[in-house]
């Protein structure tokens, strides 16, 4: 038995488990294990929009069990303390854990580059508990604010700063930005004392992006009441002030350090060789220096190549794709075959300055240079992300991500606005599901009476030219929507329909009193308001319906919402069925579902 380790749930080791599942699924030999202290892989890339209110905490937290559900990788909950190479074991303070083959993803952690002040009175944003402690201490500025007479204590309660101009540290001013004014709306505060700013060292932010680039974020930031203050640094920080450069001095209560990260202190004191910012030096194909069966994943990884000549960047992008090459490297030597060197391929650049607005650099490596900003840029972030929960955790984690960024959205904090998540209780639907249902049990029974279930009676298609006629006779109507039924529909009547008249026609009857009782007792009621909109646009694409069904259609569109969940079955069964529907193997395997 062959027995791999992933240590750590981030980015690069949840890559790595996925690739090696697939490389090992059939091979009862090979044992996967991935160990890390929290239960969650957590969304690093959006703890922005946790901090500053614009999404749910949950919507960064993706539960590591459900990622591998149904998948040769086993998860581990234990905090690692030491790693003896010799013996190639893990250690815990409560178990010891055997490998044939390590993948050190222990991640990083915020570098503060020996500024005073900086870990003990800063606001790091690197993880979830960061994220929502950042979130709930900005709610008590603005509390605090509120009671206070002195001006000069409303202004360090509400002055907010944030170092570091990079992609963490610009998303996080723009979402403040947007944030404050719905948070003066709730503090009575007025949007004028607030104040924000974005302190770097470097002569610009966003140094990855090229110049026109910048210049729209500057701009945008500068909108949404931003300052940002370059080519300046942070040298002291303390309880009530951030002391900079020259002697000047910011009174404040909250800095937000996003100046930079470095690799995790755990992974850093292993004894390995290491490269710049303590990250473990590897060769091309990501073993670590010392141990050939050791690999080095996403931002534990330091890696020199031609277009990195400062390491491999610490982003999603490098994690993702070391942990593939990792993978595959691993499956080559158990089975013999040639390893791969491991070379990057990034595909641009994405930040977003608020739920609004962003800009991307897209394919700058690959001599595409695509320039995006506004809804394009938005959008093209969004479908990123979408891509990565796709490979993560299927349908059920893109329905989340929808939810929280586009349906569920307040205070029109998206791309998209409000647009989409505009919506009313469904109990306002509920006239309206009884009133559609009485009418296809009226529509039924007015040809049971007229004896369409008598097989003597033939009231629908006969031949192809009688059967818009023979239809509008039977159901009195006077004029047809279409004067014809399309081509292709006109086919389906006569080879398909024709032959078997009676029992489409009996169908018909049946389908409409079933549609109508399950509206009326609000069962299933989604799939009976999708089949009552399908049967609508049947009759009309048939020439088989006037005017009046035109109503049947958008009152079935309205209801395919749902509505059965207020004064009616669903309000039961939807339930109980999601609890059984959760627990089928293949389902969770596949995570096709909704939390």
């Amino acid at each position: 038995m062959k027995k791999i380790v992933i240590l750590g749930g981030g980015y690069g080791g949840v890559a790595t488990g996925k690739k090696l599942h697939k490389y090992f699924k059939k091979h009862n030999d090979i044992q996967i294990t991935l160990i890390d202290k929290k239960p969650y892989h957590t969304l690093m890339t959006e703890l922005h929009e946790v901090a500053a209110g614009r999404t749910p905490e949950d919507s960064i937290r993706i539960d590591l069990n459900s990622i591998f559900e149904g998948r040769k990788v086993d998860v581990v909950l234990d905090e690692i303390t030491n790693i003896d190479f010799k013996a190639k074991q893990l250690t815990s303070d409560t178990k010891i854990y055997d490998y044939d083959y390590l993948v050190i993803g222990a991640g990083s952690e915020p570098a503060f580059y020996g500024v005073e002040g900086a870990q003990e009175f800063g606001h790091t944003l690197w993880s979830y508990e960061d994220a929502v402690n950042l979130k709930e201490h900005i709610h008590n500025m603005f509390r605090l604010a509120e009671k206070k007479s002195s001006l000069e204590e409303r202004q360090k309660l509400l002055t907010f700063v944030v170092a570091g101009g990079g992609f963490t540290g610009i998303e996080m001013a723009g979402e403040l930005g947007e944030y404050k004014e719905e948070l003066c709306r709730i503090y009575d505060v007025s949007k004028s004392e607030v104040k924000l700013y974005v302190v770097d060292m470097l002569p610009k932010i966003l140094p990855m992006l090229p110049s026109d680039l910048i210049k729209k974020s500057e701009d945008r930031l500068k909108k949404l009441g931003v300052e940002i203050l370059n080519n300046v640094s942070i040298t002291k920080v303390n309880e009530e002030s951030v002391e900079l450069g020259e002697g000047k001095v910011i009174p404040t209560k909250t800095l937000i350090w996003n100046a930079g990260v470095q690799a995790s202190g755990f992974s850093s004191k292993l004894g390995l060789t290491l490269g710049k910012r303590g990250r473990i030096q590897t060769n091309e194909f990501l073993q670590t220096i010392e141990h050939s069966e050791v690999y080095a994943v996403g931002d534990n990884a330091y890696l020199e190549e031609e277009k990195s000549p400062q390491g491999i960047p610490q982003i999603v992008e490098t994690a993702i794709q070391t942990g593939a090459v990792i993978a595959h490297n691993i499956h080559a030597d158990v089975t013999k075959g040639s390893k791969k060197a491991f070379k990057s391929n990034y595909h641009g650049y994405m930040v977003s300055i608020g739920g609004r607005y962003a800009v991307a650099n897209l394919g700058s490596n690959n001599n595409l240079n695509i320039k995006l900003s506004g809804f394009m840029a938005m959008l093209m972030k969004h479908l990123v992300n979408i891509h990565y929960l796709l490979e993560v955790a299927g349908f059920n984690r893109i329905w989340t991500y929808m939810m929280h960024e586009f349906f569920h959205i307040k205070k029109e904090r998206s791309f998209v606005g409000g647009h989409f998540s505009k919506s009313s209780p469904n109990f306002w639907l509920v006239p309206l599901r009884l009133f559609l249902g009485g009418m296809w049990i009226y529509e039924a029974l007015n040809k049971i009476s007229d004896g369409w279930l008598n097989p003597e009676n033939i009231y629908i298609v006969q031949t192809a030219t009688s059967a818009a006629t023979d239809w509008a006779e039977s159901a009195d109507y006077v004029e047809p929507l279409l004067s014809q039924p399309w081509p292709i529909v006109q086919w389906g009547l006569d080879t398909i329909v024709a032959p078997f008249a009676f029992q489409f026609q009996a169908m018909a009857v049946i389908t409409e009193l079933v549609i109508g009782v399950m509206l009326i007792v609000g069962l299933f009621t989604v799939v009976a308001a999708g089949i009552s909109t399908i049967m609508t646009f049947v009759f009309i694409l048939s020439a088989m319906a006037g005017l009046e069904v035109l109503w049947y259609t958008f009152a079935s569109i309205a209801l395919i919402g749902g509505s059965g969940s207020t004064f009616g079955l669903d309000y039961y069964l939807y339930p109980y069925l999601k609890k059984i529907y959760k627990k089928i193997p293949l389902i969770k395997k596949w995570y096709l579902y909704t939390d």
